[in-house]
């Protein structure tokens, strides 16, 4: 896998101003919290639980404690749906959603650009992961001992996409809901 830089610090604070406003303990009782939100927000938990479910099946697969055929099974469905579901996300936000919350608090555009930078990292991470993932099917019915070896890389990919997810959902999050709520967007 090649090295991708994964961005590690939080967005700087002249973005998170909005958030000292509308801190996120408060979301969801606050009037302009809406559904499309908690939707958006529930992508959001789910994109985070099924890339931890990936890691872990592979881990499983790696020590043994899960079968090839089984790995295989959960690897195409999970990791398919994992890799087509962000990759139609960020792209509706960076189409979308971005652009509507630049046009509502242009302030923020710093914000939005970090966390376009980040879908494009993730772009990469996903690619390098889909590769491992499809060379790990490939293998599996095959060569049990090469298909752990290309599944090395796919848990190397699946705790990248992990990773990635945690600092970037908190920072998108905390950059857009206080817009939402502020300007009553997306009700």
């Amino acid at each position: 896998m090649q090295q991708i830089k994964l961005r590690q610090g939080a967005l700087p604070d002249d973005m998170r101003i909005l958030l000292d406003a509308y801190p996120r303990e408060a979301w969801d009782a606050h009037p302009n919290f809406r559904q499309a939100t908690r939707n958006w927000l529930g992508a959001h938990n789910m994109f985070r639980r099924l890339s931890e479910t990936v890691r872990r099946d592979t881990e499983h697969f790696l020590d043994g404690t899960l079968e090839a055929e089984d790995y295989a099974a959960r690897l195409s469905y999970r990791g398919n749906s994992l890799v087509g579901s962000l990759h139609g996300h960020h792209g509706w936000e960076d189409m979308e959603y971005f652009p509507e919350l630049s046009a509502a608090d242009p302030r923020f555009d710093a914000g939005l650009e970090i966390l376009e930078q980040d879908h494009k990292v993730l772009d990469e991470v996903l690619d390098g992961f889909a590769t491992a993932a499809i060379r790990t099917l490939e293998l599996a019915d095959l060569q049990d001992a090469t298909a752990r070896d290309v599944a090395g890389t796919v848990h190397q990919s699946a705790s990248a996409i992990e990773k990635l997810l945690a600092r970037h959902l908190v920072d998108e999050e905390d950059l857009a809901v206080p817009i939402i709520i502020h300007h009553k967007l997306r009700g």
